[in-house]
């Protein structure tokens, strides 16, 4: 009996164990870092996809837009608006700053400033998210806590309950 106490116990410990490491971090990234969202350098109208560049965006993590109410604004929009900087119709738009928006499906998002001449001049931004939590943080963004579960942590606690199971009952 005191046998079948130990094993359920220890049973317990290994579940919760596993529970704990199933944490993960997605990441709060800051868009344009200090320079935050702005028109960019008229030398520079890549400064946006420049940005992206070495970061994985994964569901879950969250886009920090800085920017003054009044002077610019957020939309998220279609590829075709995008590509076209067409400021009718947006999907969401963002009016107050700064804005964050939480990336909660995989795919492409398309955001565009849709004040006069603003997306023209490169004020818009294109990013691909992709399934699972962030491995690590990746260069401009910081962690944030986020309930997802990796396959890796789902494998290994199975892994652990099974060897509970198989040692103690």
């Amino acid at each position: 009996m005191a046998m079948k106490i130990i094993s359920m116990a220890a049973l317990v410990v290994v579940v919760l164990a596993s529970s704990v490491l199933q944490s993960t971090y997605a990441a709060n990234y800051t868009v344009g870092d200090a320079t935050g969202r702005t028109v960019p350098n008229p030398n520079n109208t890549e400064f946006y996809d420049d940005w992206t560049d070495n970061k994985n965006f994964v569901v879950g993590d969250v886009l920090e837009f800085s920017f003054t109410t009044g002077r610019h604004d957020v939309a998220e929009v279609t590829e075709a608006a995008y590509d076209n900087c067409n400021t009718t119709n947006p999907i969401v738009r963002y009016t107050t700053g700064p804005a964050s928006i939480t990336l909660n499906r995989t795919g492409e998002y398309h955001f565009i400033c849709t004040f006069d001449g603003h997306c023209g001049l490169g004020q818009k931004l294109s990013i691909d998210v992709r399934t699972g939590p962030s491995t690590a943080p990746t260069p401009g963004s910081t962690p944030n806590p986020s309930s997802s579960a990796s396959a890796l942590v789902a494998t290994i606690s199975l892994v652990f309950m099974s060897i509970a199971l198989a040692l103690f009952c």
